[in-house]
């Protein structure tokens, strides 16, 4: 599975980041990746689109949000340093799994707090979040 993952993600190309510095900056980033995201995606394909953030100290982590408007962050095992910034941003303390679920009035404060520490970005056309099986698979 992750090999098929990985197929999918080398046919987007990876950005390099430009540190956004105010809401007025992520408002238009979200309206662009939103524009860029949706001519990605495939019909066919419906589940774990989103944005891959490779952070600038190591690691990735994976956004996708939901038809709800929610966010669900995957962040890898090299980015965990991320975790307290991630708090801060967002209000939301760091869960015991490497799943996030953030409230999707988050999403500005996040990539505002993130976007110092983002070396570069990927669209994402099929993620496997590895979320608990007691949440619901709406995404």
């Amino acid at each position: 599975m992750r090999d098929q993952e990985q197929d999918s993600d080398d046919l987007q190309p990876t950005r390099p980041w430009i540190v956004l510095s105010t809401t007025y900056d992520v408002e238009a980033w979200i309206d662009n990746y939103n524009r860029d995201l949706q001519q990605a995606v495939k019909k066919d394909n419906t589940k774990g689109y989103g944005i891959c953030f490779c952070m600038e100290l190591g690691g990735e982590i994976y956004m996708h949000t939901t038809s709800e408007g929610d966010i669900l962050l995957d962040v890898t095992e090299e980015a965990q340093w991320v975790a307290p910034v991630i708090t801060a941003a967002t209000g939301v303390a760091a869960p015991s799994s490497s799943i996030w679920a953030l409230p999707g009035d988050t999403l500005t404060q996040l990539v505002l707090g993130l976007s110092g520490l983002i070396a570069a970005t990927r669209i994402v056309v099929s993620h496997a979040y590895k979320t608990p099986k007691s949440w619901p698979q709406r995404y």
